[in-house]
């Protein structure tokens, strides 16, 4: 069977929440696409990522643009973190001048760095509920401060 691509709308918004959440400024949201592929032979490969290299962007005369690709048959079973952190990984794959190009393994995409990211976006998150409770408790209560 070979390999069918679909729309991944709901990876896309945790993409964009994702790099938004970590202040990843260079990554363009409305040029970062999301599929989800199925019927992949990878045993090892979680999800990709695909750049539109300088030569198609000439010749279609089109920007940069990047798709991460999630595999369906390995992505779909793993846990919401594990799904993160690979979606992490993924994105620091774009490099802060996004070219179309792609950084390497070494020195930028690494599980520490994956971590310590993933670590400040569960921080991010927790400060951002903590201010929309503040907000919410303080609409009920009729206080304002």
């Amino acid at each position: 069977m070979p390999i069918k691509y679909y729309t991944a709308q709901e990876i896309k918004k945790q993409v964009d929440e994702i790099a938004s959440d970590l202040d990843l400024f260079h990554v363009v949201p409305q040029i970062v696409f999301c599929v989800r592929s199925k019927g992949s032979k990878a045993k090892r490969t979680i999800a990709r990522i695909h750049g539109l290299g300088k030569i198609w962007q000439g010749v279609l005369n089109l920007p940069p643009s990047y798709t991460i690709e999630v595999i369906s048959e390995i992505y779909d079973k793993m846990s919401k973190e594990e799904k993160e952190k690979t979606l992490i990984h993924e994105l620091l794959h774009i490099p802060g001048g996004f070219s179309g190009g792609f950084r390497p393994h070494k020195g930028y995409v690494e599980r520490k760095i994956v971590d310590v990211l993933y670590c400040r976006l569960q921080k991010t998150r927790a400060s951002k509920n903590l201010i929309s409770n503040c907000k919410a408790n303080s609409q009920t209560d009729g206080e304002s401060f």
